[in-house]
């Protein structure tokens, strides 16, 4: 999926925009989408640190891969 898929699915299942930016950068306390460098990252951002930083090739595994650990996070079901 593209990011702009994902913001409408995040959206249409009632994810609180409070737990992940689709913009990157630094916002406190979220699960970051971000494109650098020519390559997808995803991160926890928390006072201004990247932490956990995982990143991708393609839109695709990464949106797909944010997707999957914010359900997690807005279920309860985080490991």
């Amino acid at each position: 999926m593209k990011k702009n898929e994902l913001k409408d699915l995040l959206e249409k299942e009632k994810i609180s925009k409070s737990i992940y930016s689709l913009d990157g950068g630094l916002p406190n306390e979220k699960l970051c989408l971000g494109f650098e460098n020519n390559k997808w990252i995803v991160y926890y951002s928390e006072r201004g640190i990247r932490t956990g930083v995982v990143e991708f090739i393609t839109e695709n595994d990464a949106c797909d891969y944010i997707y999957n650990q914010i359900k997690a996070i807005a279920t309860g079901r985080v490991k």
